[in-house]
């Protein structure tokens, strides 16, 4: 009998799961990447898919999900409404359609208001920049 050492084959096979907290930098992330990230089981990701009309993931030629920012960051917004502010699904719907309508009125004051401010102009270059970037992504992608 052999004496299995920390660095035997048996070992190095496990596999050992890193939780992302925080997205590398990429366009589109797989239904495991995600779960991983907002620490939900991936079932539960598919669930939310059927119960929340906003969360539509695309889906790549293979059928698998792609999940982009936005969707990370909904998903994480429906995470903090079910688990930390106790909210029902219907209210947690409720609340991010709310939630949109206020976002919705707010820029369109915001529009009607006038000239931008230096600060939200280069916020919005910005935006554009990361938006234009994506693009080339995809088309060199697809290219």
């Amino acid at each position: 009998m052999t004496e299995q050492g920390a660095d035997s084959p048996r070992q190095k096979r496990g596999v050992r799961r890193i939780k992302l907290t925080r997205p590398p930098e990429r366009l589109y992330y797989s239904i495991s990447d995600v779960a991983d990230m907002i620490d939900i089981k991936p079932y539960v990701l598919r669930f939310w898919e059927k119960e929340f009309p906003s969360l539509k993931p695309k889906k790549n030629r293979a059928g698998n999900r792609t999940y982009q920012k936005k969707d990370i960051e909904l998903l994480r917004r429906i995470k903090e409404l079910l688990y930390k502010e106790g909210f029902t699904i219907f209210g947690a719907r409720q609340k991010l359609k709310d939630e949109r309508t206020t976002l919705h009125k707010e820029t369109a004051e915001t529009v009607a208001a006038g000239p931008l401010s230096a600060e939200e102009a280069r916020h919005i270059r910005n935006e554009l920049g990361e938006l234009r970037r994506e693009v080339e992504e995809l088309i060199t992608l697809f290219a």
